[in-house]
């Protein structure tokens, strides 16, 4: 993994890359929680998405929102995060234009930044939302949502109510979008001890899509795949 600078709406933007030996390698940006509380590249949950994006043969590139860490400017409510995200999307098209996979992930607030990426930048293709907080922002923009992908969501979560969340994962079914929900049975906000259950099913749900998928996987997700029980599969109608 390697450091990244470029440069953003606000100045610098900080970043990590970790590149597929495959130059046709599909693409993912992952994004991190509130800035405000906490939220950084080093998130336990966004660094386990990255990991398991790279053990699927994407190339992947997190940031740190303007404010964060190295990254230049300040906090601005979710606007000037979003063109963050447009650049560093940018920033990988450029620099891996042979990807015909362009994957945008989040976490909570990352989440709702990348949903709203994801109406305004046709070219991307799937989408992994862990814990979008559906009952702290308005998500009504997407109306539809354009593209299939996976939300994620911890039965204990205390910051965001699963009831929301599985409200907001129904009405984007509605739409005739493939959108496939999970809940991780006693997981809070953060799946403290339980990273490893949301890991196996992010696993489970890339290698059933994309069929690039190498074989990159430690043994480590041999035992998560055991732990998939605690997952809830939830079939929306």
């Amino acid at each position: 993994m390697s450091e990244v600078f470029f440069n953003g709406p606000a100045g610098r933007i900080e970043g990590k890359i970790a590149e597929s030996n495959n130059p046709k390698a599909p693409i993912a940006l992952v994004l991190h929680p509130h800035p405000q509380y906490g939220g950084t590249m080093k998130n336990t949950v966004v660094h386990n998405i990255c990991k398991t994006l790279f053990y699927n043969d994407f190339t992947v590139l997190r940031i740190n929102f303007r404010g964060v860490g190295r990254s230049l400017g300040e906090y601005d409510g979710g606007v000037g995060e979003m063109t963050d995200a447009a650049t560093a999307l940018d920033w990988l098209q450029i620099n891996y234009p042979m990807s015909k996979v362009n994957l945008i992930a989040g976490f909570s607030f990352g989440a709702w930044i990348a949903m709203q990426l994801i109406m305004r930048r046709p070219e991307i293709t799937n989408f992994i939302a862990v814990s979008p907080p559906v009952n702290k922002y308005d998500f009504s923009f997407l109306s539809p949502c354009p593209i299939p992908g996976l939300i994620l969501q911890g039965g204990k979560d205390s910051v965001v109510t699963e009831e929301s969340v599985h409200e907001l994962a129904q009405r984007l079914k509605q739409k005739n979008i493939d959108v496939e929900y999970r809940v991780v049975n006693n997981a809070d906000h953060f799946f403290r001890e339980k990273i490893d259950l949301l890991a196996a099913e992010m696993d489970h749900y890339l290698k059933s899509i994309f069929s690039h998928q190498i074989g990159k996987a430690s043994e480590k997700n041999d035992d998560k795949e055991k732990a998939k029980p605690a997952v809830k599969k939830v079939f929306l109608s």
